[in-house]
């Protein structure tokens, strides 16, 4: 990472970048949703910002602290699956490593997180209670306070079929590189706006993937269905040359998605990531 890149403004700007963006279904700037506001994710962009940053703290303390502050903040879970997905990249770059190596040097990370650290995280899972977490036979958050040696690598992996935060553990960020930032760098120098790049990133994300979040509130079925009609959204925000113009589009399938209590909340949180790892120069 250059010596020269604010890492703490950094990071800050990526959530606020997120929040901002017009995402259907998910709480932006253009309107509330499932209980939380814009300014709920405002304030806790501002506490956890310097506890992702903190150099001093172990990865799995910076997420466990960060959803502590979270919810001492807004008392509700508005970030768990970003701060679970951009703490390893931010050590990456703290380490100095190069954006092209990216995918090796996190991956060399997470296979390395120790047993505290393990415990750390999944107490941040439990805390944070993200909806329709329910229970496995194999690594269940539940009950990992009562096993020991857990390692997290072996634990995401065997949660990615079902989750996509999970997945980006298990498969280094494939994802979020191969997708995500080259979406953002497309259409950044499409429309040079990264706030309406951060929308396209978000739907396609929606159109590619059963957002996991759906999938755990409301089945396999529903989360299928919303990606199939995401598809068709996507093409047609891709044919605006002015971004601003598909506002109304977008507010539109917002609501229908809003008015169904349905929340996009994976494929938020893989924009979020994307953009961090897009801004501090994964080209």
């Amino acid at each position: 990472m250059s010596a020269r890149v604010d890492l703490p403004q950094l990071v800050y700007d990526c959530f606020i970048c997120e929040i901002n963006a017009l995402k259907p279904g998910n709480v932006s700037r253009y309107g509330a949703g499932h209980g939380m506001r814009y300014e709920d994710f405002v304030k806790s962009a501002e506490r956890v910002t310097p506890i992702l940053c903190n150099r001093e703290l172990s990865l799995g303390n910076r997420i466990l602290r960060s959803v502590e502050a979270t919810f001492d903040a807004v008392n509700c879970n508005t970030n768990l699956g970003m701060l679970l997905l951009m703490a390893p990249i931010i050590k990456v770059f703290e380490q100095g490593n190069s954006p092209g190596n990216f995918r090796d040097s996190v991956k060399s990370i997470l296979t390395s997180l120790d047993e505290s650290e393990a415990n750390d995280i999944f107490a941040a899972i439990r805390l944070a209670k993200p909806a329709g977490l329910g229970k496995v036979a194999k690594y269940d958050v539940n009950a990992i306070m009562d096993t020991g040696g857990i390692d997290v690598y072996s634990a995401m992996q065997a949660a990615k079929e079902r989750d996509l935060i999970a997945l980006q553990y298990a498969n280094g960020y494939r994802e979020v590189v191969d997708i995500g930032v080259k979406c953002l760098r497309v259409y950044d120098n499409r429309w040079n706006s990264v706030e309406w790049a951060g929308v396209v990133c978000y739907l396609t994300y929606m159109a590619n993937f059963p957002d996991s979040h759906i999938r755990r509130k409301h089945g396999n079925a529903i989360a299928e269905q919303i990606q199939r009609k995401t598809v068709p959204v996507l093409k047609l925000f891709d044919k605006y040359n002015n971004p601003d113009s598909a506002v109304d589009m977008l507010l539109e399938f917002d609501k229908e998605l809003k008015d169904s209590g349905i929340n996009p909340g994976a494929c938020a949180d893989l924009t979020a990531a994307s953009l961090l790892l897009y801004q501090l120069g994964a080209r």
